[in-house]
């Protein structure tokens, strides 16, 4: 279990095609504080150096969104995952 196995679980749970967490509300979910680099654009980007496993970028495909930070510096956005696509992306990793 990694620290954000907790993220990716409460992301299956979702139904919103999108939606917005801010820092805290991620930090409540993960039960932990996000670090300072998650400050930075590029650790949230799950479309961003694929061949780069992070495990707050693998959480959140797993859990059916790509998450991109919000221009505020202190939110997420997460978009759900077309279901072939999600497929494919996974075919991709093996």
């Amino acid at each position: 279990m990694n620290d954000y196995d907790a993220l990716r679980d409460y992301l299956k749970k979702q139904t919103l095609p999108e939606f917005v967490l801010t820092f805290e509300q991620i930090e409540e979910i993960i039960d932990a504080a996000l670090p300072r680099a998650a400050h930075r654009a590029s650790w949230w980007d799950s479309l961003r150096s694929p061949q780069e496993k992070m495990p707050q970028r693998e959480a959140c495909l797993e859990g059916g969104y790509v998450a991109t930070r919000q221009a505020d510096g202190s939110s997420v956005k997460f978009r759900k995952i077309a279901r072939d696509s999600r497929r494919a992306s996974e075919r991709d990793r093996f």
